[in-house]
């Protein structure tokens, strides 16, 4: 009984996992799954998810930029083969049950691409054109 749910017990049912956005620090992410509802972090974030068997979906959105997608992966816990043989059916059910035989990847990056002339005042970068005027000719 003592090693009922024993990922459940070691390795708990809540996880710390990083998001991050390289080169565009303060992107708006949303983390959603049917685990943890929708949540909102800006990056770099570092953040605290209930374990769970599904996969949570990042979407990232910056001025600027194009919004970038990724997924944070959910595995199932080497420890879970453990119950099996030490905790049987009934601590493989607690540890399915409270997540804890899941895992997340340690993070996500989500890579965003800048918009072309985006955030450039009009006629930066192209010269600004000049007034035509007539020369006096010498003569």
């Amino acid at each position: 009984m003592l090693l009922a749910g024993c990922s459940t017990i070691v390795k708990g049912t809540e996880q710390q996992i990083s998001v991050n956005t390289p080169g565009i620090p303060g992107a708006m992410c949303q983390l959603q799954s049917p685990a943890i509802g929708i949540r909102t972090v800006q990056t770099p974030a570092n953040v605290i998810l209930p374990k769970s068997k599904h996969n949570v979906a990042v979407s990232c959105t910056a001025q600027c930029y194009s919004p970038g997608v990724g997924t944070l992966g959910s595995h199932t816990e080497v420890m879970a083969a453990g119950n099996v043989l030490f905790g049987g059916i009934i601590g493989l059910g607690v540890d399915a049950a409270s997540g804890a035989m899941n895992t997340y990847d340690p993070g996500v990056e989500v890579i965003m691409t800048p918009m072309p002339g985006c955030g450039r005042p009009p006629g930066k970068g192209k010269g600004v054109p000049m007034a035509s005027t007539l020369a006096p000719q010498l003569g």
